[in-house]
């Protein structure tokens, strides 16, 4: 019977089963095992399996090995546990290798996957079909490898057949044999036989060119080569399903051949190419084309995967790319000179940063070293910005005087708490029109270099929003890297609070040349932006009254609606009460016209009309930044007898008030007869009231400047500015003797009555004060410190009072939250504070160490 079954089998391995009766030899099988023979049978089919793999061997298979390849043992793969795999030894040097080891040497590289360690000779897988040979020689061997493969793969496919068909005839072995032996069946016997005695025999060198054939064959792709990939698939899914036997593992368990043995070479000779490529693409290529090369890398590997590859190979092939072309070289990319990260922002190449954006993503330390990027170019960017505004020679510009539409808005509003209307005429003059946010055309120097300052800062915060919003991917660590830094260099600014200030001065005022209200919402809403960076919201709100004041004052603001809306926009940043005493005085503003209406029906009804149009604004003194102290000044008759009329009629409405009069605010219409003709002045009061004492005088008659001083009792410095503006600035109402630009008190005064202009009305430009000196700026920083003081105090008090105990420690915490949408306090100034209501008995120590009480 075993005979005939043997013979059977032989049929079957050699196609021959037309007359086999399936039946027939299962009845023999079946019985050999029925009668204790099943040892003999299942040892003889064994041998039989063997024989017919070597006949498969020496018939098929070595004579399709490739030429010369039997010399090459000295260098090449040292695989796990067993075997050396020999590549061919032709194939010549990779490029990515050259120089990098002695001809013929090994090179070697760890195993990424944590098993044994696999030694590769690059120098015989750097194969192209370019370099080491002629094309012709390159395709040979390519042919050659294939031959091989495609020998390996009919091999392995009759196999398969040979045994499937087998399984079938010995089915009653696998079924009753098989359980009580413990050996594997049939089908598993005949993978393991093929394992065995052709992909690792020890009779001839099979698994040396296999593996080398495969990784020659990926390389050659790798380098741009079109290969059979549906001939590697074939091979790699053999070694896919091939097992390698783990003592101590079920069979479900245990590894594939192509896990234990081919993978770990794979990853390793792709580790060595890659590390080769990177280096030389780092010394020969830029940031950009080599970001492009990485991510079409990665895509390619992987398409092999996917193609002919395991699934499992996947996720440590994509980690060996990612550390030999990212993580090892994250810092030279960022800083590579002409074409890194710098070069990318400063060009805003969008597709270049995206793409970096991706691959640093890739990599666990490659997010941080990008926003440590980010944040170095933004603050080394904004210093630059900052530098531009501090310089020497921008603030030399600015410490001189310079004829402006009104006084400096840095200095001329003084600080104050007590009430104070002011006199003022309607401004009816346009003011100096400005085309867009252009710097040069802003009121001041110092509004020159404010606008500067921030529309710089606003288009580079654009650009990034734009970077962040597409390149970026609004990734949120990034946005906080970005933010940073921004707050950093806004923040080293000293002068960031008025800058920001100014600028929204600038476009909240009248007569914008080409922007309409949309638009210049459209920028408040982009300065707000960067107002949310500010730590001092408390000295920008110093400034922003003294300019809303000037724009009230002045009649310059744009519409209330405008202005309204800027204050909306600061009480979503930081809460009602900061804007609390702004809207306090668009009110009085609202409430000062609505007393003018009234005051204009009285005088047309009674019999007493005045001889000239007078507009009063009414201010209330704890929401103005003016001093409570009136300004020195002796009017006109005329203008004393208004100001006594009004004083009159608003005491009839308002009984107990008291009424501080501030001319140094107010301007007015005039109107002024030269030889010529006759035009329309619009001054300030004070220069109102320095004409009107040549109305008196002969014709020709001068003033001497101790004249002027003693009969208008105007304070000196406002005085010399007046008296500036009228005999040395554009338009000469007076004749200053001597001439020049500076007003001396030996200096006399002529009306100039021959003065001739073509325009009927005529702005006299107050010249403006000088900026804040040194010794100023300090004065204002010590008001802000005081103030500070006074509202850490409230805080602190507040917090008691509603926590009634509280430790050290929690309170600074809430103290500082509470007061950071006004100021960062100083944790030391906080310190002191609570020192100081201790000592006044608004705070008490309790017995525990670090805590307080609240006293009622």
């Amino acid at each position: 019977m075993w005979n005939r079954l043997a013979k059977a089998i032989s049929q079957i391995q050699n196609r021959n089963i037309s007359a086999l009766s399936y039946e027939e030899h299962y009845r023999y099988a079946y019985n050999l095992v029925l009668y204790q023979q099943g040892d003999m049978l299942y040892n003889g089919v064994r041998k039989q399996i063997e024989q017919h793999l070597n006949k498969l061997c020496v018939e098929r298979i070595v004579p399709a090995f490739p030429p010369g390849g039997a010399t090459a043992v000295s260098a090449g793969i040292l695989l796990p546990d067993f075997k050396q795999v020999v590549p061919n030894s032709s194939s010549s040097t990779s490029p990515s290798s050259k120089g990098k080891q002695k001809a013929g040497g090994p090179a070697t590289a760890a195993n990424d996957d944590g098993g044994a360690s696999s030694h590769i000779a690059n120098s015989n897988l750097g194969m192209t079909a370019t370099q080491g040979g002629d094309r012709a020689d390159a395709v040979a061997r390519t042919q050659a490898g294939e031959r091989l493969m495609k020998a390996i793969r009919d091999a392995w496919l009759d196999h398969r057949d040979c045994m499937s068909k087998l399984s079938d005839v010995l089915k009653y072995v696998d079924r009753v044999h098989v359980p009580n032996t413990s050996n594997p069946t049939i089908w598993i016997l005949g993978l393991e036989l093929f394992r065995d005695s052709v992909v690792r025999s020890s009779k001839y060198p099979i698994q040396i060119h296999l593996y080398s054939t495969l990784l020659t064959h990926i390389q050659i792709e790798r380098e741009g080569s079109v290969i059979s990939r549906s001939l590697v698939k074939s091979n790699v899914d053999m070694l896919g399903d091939l097992t390698h036997p783990k003592p101590g593992l079920p069979s479900s368990q245990q590894p594939t051949v192509y896990a234990h043995d081919f993978e770990p070479a794979f990853l390793a000779t792709s580790a060595a190419f890659y590390k080769a490529e990177a280096e030389r693409l780092l010394d020969t290529s830029d940031a950009a084309r080599y970001l492009a090369h990485v991510e079409k890398r990665l895509q390619e590997e992987t398409g092999r995967v996917s193609v002919y590859l395991k699934p499992e190979t996947q996720t440590p092939l994509r980690a060996l790319l990612e550390k030999q072309f990212l993580s090892s070289h994250l810092g030279t990319i960022l800083d590579m000179p002409g074409s890194g990260l710098v070069t990318m922002l400063d060009e805003d190449r969008r597709d270049d940063l995206g793409r970096l954006y991706r691959l640093f993503n890739r990599v666990s330390e490659g997010p941080q070293a990008l926003r440590l990027g980010l944040k170095a170019y933004i603050t080394s960017k904004g210093k630059l910005i900052n530098d531009s505004v501090n310089a020497p020679t921008s603030s030399k510009s600015l410490d001189a005087a310079a004829p402006a539409d009104g006084p400096s808005a840095s200095n001329e509003a003084p600080n104050a708490d007590g009430d104070a209307p002011a006199l003022s005429s309607k401004e009816r003059g346009k003011g100096r029109a400005r085309e867009g946010a252009s710097t040069g055309e802003a009121s001041t120097p110092q509004a020159t270099m404010a606008l500067r300052w921030v529309e710089e800062v606003l288009d580079f915060k654009f650009k990034f929003d734009s970077i962040f919003s597409t390149s970026l991917q609004s990734d949120k660590g990034c946005e906080s890297s970005i933010n940073e830094a921004f707050e950093s260099f806004v923040n080293s600014n000293p002068r960031a609070p008025e800058f920001i200030s100014l600028f929204i001065d600038e476009n909240l005022k009248k007569g914008l040349k080409g922007k309409t209200e949309e638009e210049v919402d459209d920028v408040l809403n982009k300065t707000i932006s960067v107002f949310r960076f500010l730590h001092e919201k408390d000295v920008f709100e110093r400034y922003y009254k003294q300019h809303l004041a000037k724009r009230l004052l002045q009649g310059r603001s744009v519409s209330d609606d405008a202005e309204r809306g800027m204050m909306a926009k600061l009480k979503v940043e930081c809460g009602h009460g900061y804007v609390q005493k702004l809207q306090g005085m668009l009110n009085d503003m609202k409430v000062s016209e609505d007393a003018m209406n009234e005051f204009t029906r009285s005088l047309k009804n009674s019999n007493r009309p005045m001889p000239f149009d007078i507009s009063v604004n009414v201010l209330t003194s704890t929401y103005w930044p003016i001093s409570a102290q009136a300004q020195p000044c002796t009017m006109a008759p005329s203008m004393v007898e208004a100001r006594r009329r009004f004083e009159g009629f608003y005491q009839s409405k308002h009984s107990g008030r008291i009424l501080t009069w501030h001319p140094n605010l107010g301007n007015a219409d005039v109107r002024v007869t030269f030889k010529s003709r006759k035009h329309e002045l619009n001054v300030s009061t004070y220069a109102l009231i320095v004409l009107l004492l040549f109305e008196d005088i002969a014709e020709g008659e001068t003033l001497a400047y101790d004249d002027i001083a003693a009969n208008t009792g105007i304070p000196e410095a406002d005085l010399q500015r007046t008296l500036q503006s009228l005999a040395c600035a554009k338009y000469k109402i007076l004749v200053k003797e001597p001439k020049g630009r500076e007003i001396a008190k030996t200096d006399k005064f002529l009306f100039n009555s021959g003065f001739t202009c073509p325009l009927a009305r005529i702005k006299i430009a107050q010249v403006a004060a000088r900026v804040e000196n040194a010794g100023e700026r300090k004065e204002t920083t010590e008001k802000v410190e005081e103030e500070r003081k006074n509202q850490i105090e409230a805080c602190i008090v507040r917090v008691m009072k509603d926590r009634k105990t509280m430790t050290h420690n929690d309170l600074v915490n809430e103290v500082v939250r509470q007061l950071a949408s006004r100021f960062q306090p100083n944790l030391s100034l906080v310190k002191k504070r609570i020192e100081s209501l201790l000592d006044r008995e608004y705070l008490e120590r309790a017995e525990a160490r670090n805590v307080y009480n609240y006293l009622a």
